[in-house]
């Protein structure tokens, strides 16, 4: 079993997608262990709760640096034993000594196409926004393993749709989520929990067992 752990800052839907597919025994043998937030009214905490999974809350606010913060983090991650990290939604910045301790071991969800997008200043709403003011033709998500760099890690996979004429930054937020960010997030826990993916160097590959 390989058991899961969730940070998280808001909703918590691509959370959702992960325990409707853990309940769906789609997950290859993976368990969501734990749901940390960085915010304390955060409704993944709810959905966490009624899905009956243990959660814990740490506040960026509560710490003084990034440094004592991220130790907080790593403790509750070793206490659950955690041996994946998804970040789904979480706002909150680590520090190296995280990337470190976890490197091929916690993926991100990102709603565009890296490399374009991306960075620091590009989350939530604000992604789509820049999208339409840009006019490109396309958007979509990228799942990828965490790093040192804001959205630079190794990419596992993306998907894209189009932009349509009457898209407005909610609906292609929506759009996004729906189409591209659950599906691919749901299948890169799968592919890490099936021991199928293989990092090297920038380079992920999916490898048939």
């Amino acid at each position: 079993m390989t058991r899961i752990a969730v940070l998280v800052s808001g909703g918590g839907t691509n959370l959702q997608a992960l325990i409707d597919a853990q309940r769906e025994g789609r997950l290859c043998g993976g368990e969501i262990c734990a749901v940390i937030s960085s915010k304390d009214n955060a409704y993944a905490l709810e959905r966490a709760r009624l899905a009956g999974i243990p959660s814990d809350i740490v506040r960026r606010k509560d710490f003084p640096d990034i440094e004592k913060y991220t130790s907080e983090v790593v403790s509750a991650l070793e206490d659950y034993d955690a041996d994946l990290v998804v970040h789904a939604g979480y706002l909150s910045v680590l520090s190296p000594e995280y990337c470190e301790r976890y490197r091929g071991r916690a993926l991100n969800i990102h709603p565009a196409l890296i490399p374009s997008f991306c960075g620091k200043g590009y989350y939530g709403l604000h992604v789509h926004e820049e999208v339409l003011a840009y006019g490109v033709k396309l958007t979509g998500a990228t799942v990828h393993f965490i790093d040192e760099t804001a959205d630079g890690g190794p990419i596992i996979a993306q998907k894209a749709i189009p932009i349509l004429p009457d898209d407005t930054p909610e609906t292609l937020q929506q759009r996004v989520m729906a189409e591209c960010e659950q599906p691919l997030l749901k299948e890169a826990v799968a592919l890490f929990c099936a021991g199928r993916l293989r990092v090297e160097g920038r380079i992920v590959q999916v490898v048939s067992l």
